[in-house]
């Protein structure tokens, strides 16, 4: 399988005409409202480094004005950086030539827009394609790759329909399956449910989940829901005032969050569904005739032991060997001891 990691080093962006020229006061401490007080310019990126692996789910996520959609934007170059680099396949996106940038953008990404930036007099099919379209390909393969898609995504009948004609959850899906119509190593969502009622949104995550697991693309979703972010993210970066102030996996930042303000984030989370019998378990119920397997979460592990009435189990690994043990206890202390720091 490709390589289709995307790394980011050292990425800086100040938005002002001279943006540059501020980057060492910014290195040296100078914050993001005393660089507009002073200089009338705005630090949309600190000094992002973030390893986004290949076939995984990235998200970026924190609140309004935490530079997150700025950063989606460097990697298909939406936004020209004042200094850093992005790089795919040994390529500095940042330092892409007009036409090698414009074959990135048509061949290697994909987005999908929060206000699903679909071109209201076209169809459903039409939108759908319009990404391939422009790559050359012929009508007929446009079309069947499309039809495809909408299929996948729950939309077959709809291929005739308007975009003013579909609900806001349908409009999505036409914005997902436009973007998997590309066939794009990389898909950069920004937002992309956010603008869906809840269980339209529920229904839209367990889509992209479930095609994931069988597309395997490098994804970047952007967020400002931790619940959302905690569900789709294989690594999380979450981001204030255009710095990385935490990245790992959900389970790191629930169990260790790096400081106060992380530690807000996460303390209504509900831990069960996050943390992994993994890191609970010991070597107490390994012997146990019940078994878990590894990677299980500790919420189905407490309905297990419900369900049985057991108060220990081992955990097994894929080929059914013993690799710790878990009690009920354990269980269900950590999934309400809160995150402290």
């Amino acid at each position: 399988m490709d390589d289709n990691s995307i790394e980011v080093k050292g990425l800086y962006k100040i938005f002002g005409p001279h943006g540059e020229k501020y980057i060492k006061a910014v290195q040296d401490g100078m914050s993001k409202d005393e660089l507009n007080a002073k200089h009338n310019h705005v630090l949309g990126l600190k000094d992002i480094n973030i390893h986004m692996p290949s076939a995984k789910i990235q998200v970026i996520m924190g609140l309004s004005g935490s530079g997150k959609s700025t950063m989606i934007r460097h990697i298909n170059r939406l936004i020209e950086p004042t200094a850093g680099e992005v790089i795919y396949q040994g390529n500095d996106i940042c330092q892409m030539s007009k036409a090698d940038l414009q074959e990135f953008r048509r061949h290697k990404t994909a987005m999908v827009f929060q206000k699903f930036a679909l071109l209201p007099h076209r169809t459903v099919i039409d939108n759908t394609l319009f990404g391939i379209e422009l790559q050359g390909i012929g009508r007929a393969e446009c079309e069947e790759q499309a039809r495809h898609w909408l299929k996948r995504v729950g939309l077959e009948g709809f291929e005739d329909n308007y975009p003013n004609q579909l609900s806001g959850g349908m409009q999505q899906r036409v914005g997902l399956a436009r973007a998997l119509t590309n066939d794009a190593d990389i898909l950069l969502m920004d937002e992309a449910f956010s603008a869906l009622d809840p269980l339209i949104r529920m229904d839209m995550q367990s889509i992209l989940l479930e095609l994931q697991e069988e597309l395997h693309k490098t994804i970047v979703f952007i967020t400002h829901d931790l619940d959302e972010a905690l569900r789709l993210g294989d690594r999380i970066a979450i981001l204030r005032d255009g710095a990385v102030i935490q990245q790992g996996t959900g389970q790191e930042i629930v169990l260790n969050p790096a400081d106060a303000y992380i530690s807000d984030f996460v303390k209504e989370v509900n831990r069960g569904r996050v943390i992994q019998v993994d890191t609970v378990m010991t070597e107490k119920g390994k012997r146990s005739k019940t078994s878990v397997e590894s990677g299980t979460s500790l919420e189905n592990v407490a309905k297990m032991f419900s369900d049985t009435g057991e108060n220990t189990a081992k955990v097994v690994d894929a080929d059914g060997k013993a690799i710790g043990g878990i009690t009920m206890k354990a269980t269900i202390n950590a999934m309400v001891t809160p995150a402290t720091h």
